[in-house]
């Protein structure tokens, strides 16, 4: 924990620092309803490998097949394009957004190229993949953060989210990652958590999940509420004990996010998405691209981000946010571990 505390540090240094001081003077002037243009650079980035997925969990649009957007696989020369305009000034990529990235064949070199700027690099994978020399790819990458999804005790409890995943693929593979570390000059990389979505078929197995942690071996443990398109009674994936779960039941019996919706947003004012094709979205909640900005390659980055599209999406999360649907489900503000 100590020594990824460190990494997450590591990329701060002059012009990253500058800028994120820019950064947040801007976001408390928008808070105080001054001025809404965004004036820096982001500080984090997702990427999107890939839209592919070999499983099908219920929530989620690549599980579903339901992307009304192109899918396909990110060209490393799009993400190396990118970095070579933006990379000075971000501090952690994050190469994920929707599908699974170890489906990517190039997975481990778009690690490289984001490792190439000194920035702290994470991804997160359903395990699936993880055989022995795959493992060994992965931490020479120099992968700062790997984070697995294990989602359940048994089998039963595992596929009733990860549909057509198997649970001991899982553990294999978390198990080659540790035994491939351990082997490495250094053994400090990644720093290996495991990610229980707590649901409605699960949330029992939590205190066993959190002794199964300590003995795996794996560096973290973090028990994540779920995100569901529409909660309602009976849905199968809420949780019984409101402390597992993101939503509350109002007196009209309608289930609904315990969230405030402030007229604010970090997360979207210091960073964005980047999807396989280049599109820059403003948010990790924006799945289907809807609220796309511009797409890298056409456009260059800084086009994008100081554009005055962006700038009226801004000035519209900070005035009136409710009135975006995505936001309506959006975790900003409102805590997503239990």
């Amino acid at each position: 924990m100590l020594s990824d505390r460190f990494a997450r540090i590591r990329p701060l240094n002059a012009k990253r620092l500058k800028n994120l001081a820019a950064l947040h003077w801007g976001y408390r002037k928008a808070q105080n309803g001054g001025q809404f243009a965004q004036r820096a650079m982001p500080m984090s980035l997702s990427i999107e490998p890939t839209t592919s997925c070999n499983l099908r969990c219920p929530e989620c649009p690549s599980g579903l097949r339901s992307f009304s957007r192109p899918t396909g696989m990110l060209e490393p020369e799009q993400l190396d394009r990118l970095l070579q305009e933006i990379g000075g000034h971000l501090v952690y990529a994050n190469l994920y957004f929707q599908g699974e990235p170890y489906l990517h064949p190039a997975m481990d070199h778009l690690v490289a190229l984001c490792r190439q700027h000194g920035i702290y690099t994470s991804t997160s994978t359903n395990a699936h993949f993880l055989r022995p020399e795959r493992a060994e790819a992965i931490v020479a990458s120099g992968l700062d953060r790997l984070i697995i999804s294990i989602d359940g005790m048994t089998q039963e409890t595992y596929s009733s989210y990860r549909v057509g995943g198997r649970l001991d693929k899982v553990l294999e593979g978390t198990q080659n990652v540790l035994d491939a570390r351990r082997k490495s000059k250094n053994k400090s990389t990644p720093h290996i958590v495991w990610q229980f979505l707590v649901v409605g078929p699960n949330e029992h197995e939590v205190p066993e999940i959190r002794k199964m942690a300590k003995a795996s071996g794996v560096d973290e443990l973090v028990i994540k509420t779920a995100q569901l398109d529409d909660p309602h009674d009976a849905h199968p994936l809420l949780t019984k004990d409101p402390k597992l779960r993101r939503y509350d039941r109002q007196s009209s019996g309608i289930w609904k996010l315990r969230n405030a919706l402030d007229d604010e947003c970090w997360r979207m004012w210091q960073g964005c998405v980047m999807t396989w094709d280049g599109q820059v979205v403003p948010c990790c909640f924006d799945k289907d691209a809807e609220h796309a900005m511009g797409k890298i390659g056409p456009q260059s980055f800084e086009e994008i981000w100081f554009s005055e599209k962006y700038q009226a999406f801004r000035q519209q999360i900070f005035t009136d946010r409710s009135t975006i649907e995505m936001c309506r489900n959006c975790t900003e503000g409102t805590a997503v571990y239990a």
